[in-house]
Formats: structure tokens, sequence, C-alpha cells
């Protein structure tokens, strides 16, 4: 017997497709992915504690300590990042760390302040993340300003001042280090690139291609442990359990210089962080708008007055962790998620972090090149939008490329200018974005240029420039986008 018709409000309605930063991974997938996302950002992340703690003098239970309080707020806000709650987070793959813009302005205060740095330090970061976080609805406002010309100009700094970074850590890191740019740094660097870029190509189609820099990271590991080039002794030191102090380092300390040095770095670290976001967004498919952006820098916010209170730095979004989402096509914001997760764990029990610190700086630097080379190769396509053939856009992205790579050829290319001023122009991504938006404000607005018709600006940055993407959501909470 036939069953009876269905009357049309009776049809069933397919589910809408889960858009890929909403998926939800099986662990096999989801963990391995969360892996090469910790193993990308450790270095990044431990250099600064260590670097400052070093230059303090501090003890090796003050260097656990404050490394533990670096891991912990950045696992923090990282879940914080990508799961998005009370208006909290991006909801999109992003991670959060320390920022090294935090690094010359402590240590120059360490010369004069001594052991009485930190808590200077960590009162100031209490000032600037409560600042952050008040300032981050009217920040992300400058959104508008961010059209395809801007961000893919910035987009495409962040991947080439990244570049030198990676080659630093294949010769070893710093001119100090045993080894600093001998063959066999250069060789393990080189060995685990082709290795990974070997994999990439063999295991096409299959889910290992999208891991392949873990493996890699592997690979190149065994082969240093080999050379004799891994340090097992630091594994063997580790406690196998400590809980971040609230203080530990003293009561903060309020002083004006500090505070005001500490709010410079606070404001470029959202610039920066902005354009990550951007950068993630294209990445992902998911272009972000004024909504997204107050999320993300409330996440970044509180994660740096967490980090005043336990003994953390200033927090920034890490650009390596986007340039692995792009080489790897995994986009699910879950396994970021899990990434957390497992740097929260690795701060509470201090011999997990030493199996990632395992990993020797030239065989990181190999698979560097990759993911911060993507960064860039993801900018050059929103490019590619901005209609570089006509108008004055060409001119913006020439002299943008320019000033965002003088402080990144040359370190101390604005040294004699003053301090606040030089930290801001220093940075090559901040400098490089701060051109970018007054050239275009210049000469595609206040005059007649091609990206001042709306026309010639994607549909899906101009809805998201008005925040119309969240008002086409979709039933599962995910905006539609084009492309």
């Amino acid at each position: 017997m036939r069953s009876p018709t269905l009357f049309p409000h009776e049809r069933p309605v397919p589910p809408l497709p889960v858009h890929p930063a909403d998926e939800v991974l099986p662990a096999r997938r989801m963990i391995p992915a969360a892996l090469q996302h910790v193993a990308s950002m450790y270095a990044g992340l431990a250099a600064p504690p260590l670097i400052i703690g070093g230059a303090l003098g501090l003890t090796a239970a003050q260097l656990t300590a404050l490394l533990a309080a670096s891991l912990l707020v950045a696992g923090l806000t990282t879940v914080a990042q990508t799961l998005r709650f009370w208006g909290v987070g991006a909801g999109l793959p992003v991670t959060n760390g320390v920022s090294f813009a935090v690094v010359s302005p402590v240590l120059a205060a360490s010369v004069s302040r001594g052991q009485d740095t930190l808590p200077l330090v960590f009162g100031a970061t209490l000032v600037a993340g409560t600042v952050c976080f008040l300032l981050a609805p009217a920040f992300c406002r400058l959104l508008r300003f961010f059209p395809p010309v801007v961000s893919g100009s910035v987009i495409t700094l962040v991947g080439l001042s990244l570049l030198p970074v990676a080659g630093e850590w294949a010769r070893g890191g710093t001119p100090a280090s045993p080894g600093y740019g001998s063959p066999s740094n250069l060789g393990l660097a080189a060995g685990t690139l082709a290795f990974t870029l070997l994999l990439h190509r063999l295991l096409s189609g299959r889910f290992l291609q999208r891991v392949a820099i873990l493996l890699g990271l592997i690979a190149g590991t065994a082969a240093a442990a080999a050379m004799g080039k891994v340090d097992f002794h630091t594994l063997s030191q580790a406690p196998l359990f400590a809980l971040p102090e609230p203080f530990a380092f003293g009561a903060p300390r309020f002083e004006v210089p500090v505070i005001a040095t500490m709010l410079v770095i606070m404001l470029v670290s959202m610039t920066e962080s902005t354009a990550s976001l951007i950068a993630v967004g294209s990445v992902v498919d998911r272009p972000v708008d004024a909504r997204v952006i107050a999320g993300s820098l409330r996440a970044q916010g509180l994660g740096t007055a967490l980090g005043g209170a336990l003994g953390g730095f200033a927090s920034t979004a890490y650009a390596q962790n986007v340039g692995l989402v792009a080489i790897s096509r995994i986009r699910s914001r879950y396994a970021v998620t899990l990434c957390g997760a497992i740097l929260v764990l690795m701060s509470l029990v201090p011999v997990l972090g030493s199996l990632v610190a395992l990993v020797p700086l030239p065989v990181l630097g190999g698979a560097a090149v990759v993911f911060f080379g993507s960064i860039t190769v993801a900018g050059i396509r929103t490019l590619t939008k901005a209609s570089l053939a006509t108008g004055h856009n060409g001119i913006i992205v020439s002299v943008a490329l320019a000033f965002g790579l003088f402080p990144v050829a040359s370190a101390d290319f604005y040294e004699r200018l003053p301090a606040p001023v030089a930290m801001v122009l220093g940075s090559g991504i901040t400098a490089g974005c701060l051109v970018a938006v007054l050239l275009n404000l210049l000469l595609n607005h206040f005059g007649r240029g091609s990206e001042a018709n709306e026309s010639h600006v994607p549909a899906a940055h101009v809805n998201a420039f008005d925040g119309i993407g969240s008002a086409h959501a979709t039933r599962g909470g995910s905006p539609r986008t084009s492309g």
C-alpha cells in the first residue's frame, strides 16, 4: 500500500550543510590536527617568557612558573576565541599567545628596575588588557577601512614578515645558539621541508596529507635525535604537576611610563590580531564582520588581563596557525579548541610541555617555511580581487609592502626615532597596515579611484563590512558566504 502523500508543509526539510569552520571532526582526525597547531605555536609562545626570565636571572623554578602561566593563558584564550560565548571570542580557528613585542620593552626596563621589573610589567599588563577589552567595540569599526587592497596587503605582509623567522629557526635560533647556521642545522631544516612536501605529494587526497607537517616534525625530530641534537635532559627535570599561582612574583605595581609603553604594545597587538583574523576569515571562507572582530579583541583583552594576574604577558593572535589552517585545509575551529585544551594541560603538567620542546628549532624552521609561505599566498589571492591593473591600487600595495618590509630587512631602521614611534613602526605588519589604510583613504576616497566605487569590492566583503553576514545567517548559526 502506497504511503499517503505529504502535504507541502509536512515534507521533510533536508539539513543544511555544516560550514567547514563548524565541523566536528572524529578523534582520529581532530587530535593530529590539534597537535600540529600546538607544535607550530610552541616556540613562539615559549620564547618570550624564557628570554625575559633569563635576562632577569630567574631560578629554574621561576622560569617554569613563568612558562606555565603563559601556556595556561594562551590555552584559555584560544578556547574562548574558538568557542565564542557571551560575546567573547571570534568563533573561528584562531590561536592566541604571548606577543613577542613585549620582550624589548621589558628587557629595557630591567636595566634600571632589576628584580622589580616583573611586578611593574604585570601591573601594566592588567591595565592594557582592561583597555583592550573596553576598546574592542570601537576598534572593530575600523574594519570598514580594510577593503581587499588593504586587507590583501596586510595578509601578504604577515606572511612575508614571518618568513625570516623561519630562516632563523632553520639556522638554530640565535647566533648564540650552538651550531648556529651549521650545515647540520640547515640540513635538518631542508630534510624536514623535503619530507613534508613528499608526504603532501604522495598522500594526495588522504587525511594524512593534511597532517603532513606533523609527520614531518616527528620525522625531523627523530633524525635530530640520531644526530645528538635533541636534549632529553630537560624532560627528566620537568615536574609532573604544577599549578600556576596568582601574583607569584609579587603584587602588581603601577607606574605611568610602563603602562604607557604597554598600551602602545597592546594597540600594535590589536592591529596585528585584526590582520590575522581577516586572514583566517579569508582562508576558511567566512569573511569577518565588526561583531567577530569585537569578540576576538574582547577575548584578547581578557587573556592579557589574566596574564597580568597569573604571570603572563600581552596576548596576540598567532599568524603561523593561520598558515597551518591554509596549508592543511582543516578549517574546523574545534580542532583549535582542542589545541587550547592541550596548552592548558601542558601548563598543569610541565612534562608534556617538555615533550613538545624536544622539537629542535631547525626542524621547526623547515616546517615553518610551508605554513608561513601559505599566508603570503592567501594575501596574494585577496589582492587579486582589488583591481590592481587600474586606478591607484597598485601604488598602494607597492608602498605598503615597502614600508612593511623595511623593519623586516633592517631591525634598526627606525631606532633613531622617538621610542613610541619606533615601537609602532618597528612592527612591519603595523607599519604596512597604517600605510595601506592611509593611502587607500587618500587616493581612493578623498579623490577618484577604483576602490571608491563599491562595485569593485566583492559582495562578500561589502556584506561583512556592513554587518549583513550576521543578518543572513543560516539556520545552523553559520553566516552564508560567497565563493
